[in-house]
């Protein structure tokens, strides 16, 4: 399975940004270990701080299952919220802080209705769990 795993603004900045919320360890260090646990998946990774390059991204559809992480976009984009709408793939939405214990506008998701699921408040675990949730043998 070809997994997609895109990332919106700031997150660029993980194991450095405000370490007690996000952790200190970095995105490109996590990808190692997700490739290592996940060897018969191919994963391909996307970050950007610009809505109109992760639309484009998205809009590729060169993949099977998507994870994201819109983040600040989750809570206002409706341009990304419309993309996702209109992908038939299976799309797990990641969070790694726990958005129901951080302000009440980080509370709405509008991207969260064109996902399959929702992992909040796993920390970056949170992406090896929804790709996990895709094993066979899961049943």
């Amino acid at each position: 399975m070809n997994i997609l795993i895109i990332n919106g603004p700031n997150l660029n900045l993980l194991g450095r940004r405000e370490p007690d919320i996000y952790g200190s360890i970095s995105m490109e260090n996590y990808l190692k270990k997700l490739k290592k646990d996940f060897k018969e998946h191919d994963i391909f990774f996307f970050q950007s701080n610009t809505e109109g390059e992760l639309i484009s991204r998205l809009q590729e559809e060169n993949y099977d299952a998507l994870v994201l992480n819109m983040g600040a976009y989750t809570h206002y984009s409706y341009a990304i919220s419309d993309c996702l709408k209109n992908i038939d793939k299976p799309k797990i939405e990641v969070h790694i802080s726990n958005l129901y214990k951080r302000e009440k506008f980080r509370q709405k998701s509008l991207t969260a209705p064109y996902t399959d699921a929702i992992i909040s408040g796993a920390g970056l675990r949170g992406y090896w769990l929804a790709i996990k949730s895709w094993d066979k043998n899961l049943g």
